[in-house]
């Protein structure tokens, strides 16, 4: 049999002035003779991570069942993707002790001790998500992207004589080389599609331009010459996702402009109030994967000891001063708002890589997301019990709508090691790890 038809490459860009945009999963770019239904046995693997500060209210987190058919109050706003997810209880994190804020954040993707010092002499441990970034994060765009919700990067000393560093990063290329996070979506924006530059170049090169995608119009109308209705339907989607997120980041923009209040420290084009910016954020990392511009994120959904308070769901008072709240039911149960407000917006994020099709499946069925804290009850800051859920990786063999319950704790490395496998990240070991969570895979057909 002789095959003719030509295939694009996967990693093909569309080029603009000054910019490069990837594409998502084309039927143009599968080889000929190759049914689409085929990559999605040996799918892109992608890994996130999620984390969520200062635990939460165990008892209203932790399901009744083995299952998600009857979901915990905190968990609720997980029922339309429940199928999709599972909860794991009894994790922890024993290198995170003694117990505190700075460790909390420090150890949960490394699983390491962090060295006590108020010091520049910081040390800790390769990340799981850069150790995955050194593998798969090679044949992308960026090998990882590291988020956050937080702009100010405090320094000095911030927790019980532990280095600022440890709080405010969650990734670690190294044990003495912390990543930090970027908070801003339009710079986030840029580095997924634009050209760079300082922030000020980048706030001129916004006045030029009406739009990003302005610049991609040749180009575009040269590839969709050459492709099929399917194909060109699924880039005027993506395309238009792009746009949504461009004009988003553009009102942010005009609104923090036009606002007469003195606001110094927030930096144009950030959303007033959180949810709005989450959802920014979030909508970012779909993009950042569907297009493949990497494979690996991390996002903090707010640092250790935030005072960010939540009027939106009717919650004014600080968050830290809630997390230590000393067993009183009030405090407690306007805690258990801000960790039920956090977990429906991961809901809503996992909601909308189900709803975005890749291949033979769906952008969650290939990606693991792990979201959950380094501590499990803040007012003592208990690193044992974590509040830990997984999400997506149906492609991979995740069976999902599980509630794994441990008898005695295990190590949240082994979680760690775990995912580092089924995105082809082969270890012996990871930290403190003692084995694998193999029960939250099955074996895929051949």
């Amino acid at each position: 049999m002789i095959i003719t038809k030509k295939f694009m490459p996967r990693r093909t860009f569309l080029r603009g002035v000054g910019a490069t945009m990837a594409l998502p999963l084309l039927e143009a770019m599968v080889p000929a003779a190759t049914p689409l239904a085929k990559t999605a046995a040996s799918p892109v693997r992608r890994l996130g991570f999620i984390f969520m500060p200062m635990g939460c209210d165990i008892t209203r987190w932790t399901l009744p069942g083995d299952n998600l058919d009857t979901l915990s109050p905190i968990l609720s706003s997980l029922a339309p993707v429940r199928e999709h997810v599972t909860a794991i209880t009894n994790l922890e994190l024993q290198n995170a002790y003694p117990g505190s804020h700075a460790t909390s954040n420090s150890a949960f993707l490394s699983a390491a001790k962090a060295r006590l010092t108020e010091s520049t002499d910081y040390y800790l441990g390769t990340t799981v998500d850069q150790i995955a970034a050194q593998r798969i994060g090679q044949e992308t765009q960026l090998p990882s992207l590291e988020l956050a919700m937080d702009h100010l990067q405090v320094v000095g000393q911030c927790d019980n004589g532990y280095a600022c560093a440890y709080q405010n990063n969650l990734s670690w290329s190294s044990p003495t080389t912390p990543l930090p996070a970027e908070a801003h979506p339009r710079i986030v924006f840029e580095s997924l599609f634009g050209e760079g530059g300082s922030r000020a170049e980048r706030r001129l090169a916004l006045r030029k331009k009406a739009s990003l995608l302005d610049s991609f119009n040749e180009d575009l109308r040269r590839l969709e010459r050459n492709l099929g209705p399917g194909d060109r339907a699924k880039i005027s989607h993506y395309l238009d996702t792009v746009r949504e997120v461009e004009r988003r980041i553009q009102k942010a923009e005009a609104d923090t402009t036009d606002n007469p209040l003195p606001d110094l420290d927030r930096p144009v084009g950030v959303p007033a109030a959180y949810a709005d910016h989450a959802r920014l954020m979030f909508d970012l990392q779909v993009l950042a994967l569907q297009g493949d511009v990497t494979r690996v994120i991390t996002f903090q959904l707010a640092r250790e000891t935030s005072n960010r308070t939540y009027p939106e769901i009717g919650v004014p008072d600080p968050h830290h001063p809630l997390s230590h709240h000393g067993n009183d039911p009030a405090k407690i149960e306007r805690m258990s708002r801000i960790n039920q407000f956090h977990v429906s917006l991961f809901a809503e994020f996992l909601g909308k890589l189900k709803a975005t099709k890749e291949g033979n499946g769906t952008l969650l069925d290939h990606s693991l997301i792990l979201y959950g804290s380094g501590i499990g009850n803040p007012n003592i800051h208990d690193h044992t019990n974590l509040p830990i859920l997984v999400a997506g990786g149906r492609a991979i063999g995740m069976k999902g709508g599980r509630h794994i319950k441990y008898e005695k704790p295990v190590p949240l490395a082994n979680l760690h090691l775990t995912l580092l496998d089924k995105v082809g990240v082969k270890l012996d070991s990871f930290a403190d790890s003692n084995g694998k969570v193999d029960e939250l895979f099955e074996p895929l057909s051949i």
